[in-house]
């Protein structure tokens, strides 16, 4: 697993994005982590110090994994970033097929007949 900077990451997955379009997948996960170990976490909570989290990204096609990590000061020009991304890359998507109310109104009424009540 490679850590890069979040520019590069974001290069990297607009990649991965266009590589995977006419086949494959592309797997984003987010997760809170302070980049330390259990031990220097459980220290600095000792010596009454704050942890600084941050937001560890990881991106991956099956065959590449790419990742970075966000400070909070930097997550809200990153997470445009990545919005923009993902919303340019969502195009082959297919759109859910939806009924129409009274259709389904009508198929509810027809399917579910009325229980008869216990005595």
């Amino acid at each position: 697993m490679v850590l890069l900077q979040p520019d590069p990451f974001l290069n990297e997955l607009t990649s991965m994005f266009e590589r995977s379009t006419e086949t494959g997948s592309v797997w984003v996960t987010l997760k809170r982590s302070s980049l330390k170990s259990k031990v220097q976490r459980n220290k600095l909570k000792t010596a009454q110090q704050p942890i600084e989290y941050r937001c560890l990204i990881r991106a991956t096609n099956g065959k590449k994994t790419i990742s970075t990590s966000v400070g909070a000061k930097d997550h809200q020009r990153f997470q445009a970033s990545y919005a923009t991304i993902l919303k340019a890359h969502m195009t082959a998507l297919k759109k859910r097929e939806r009924k129409d109310r009274k259709k389904a109104a009508e198929d509810k009424k027809e399917s579910g007949s009325k229980k008869p009540k216990r005595a």
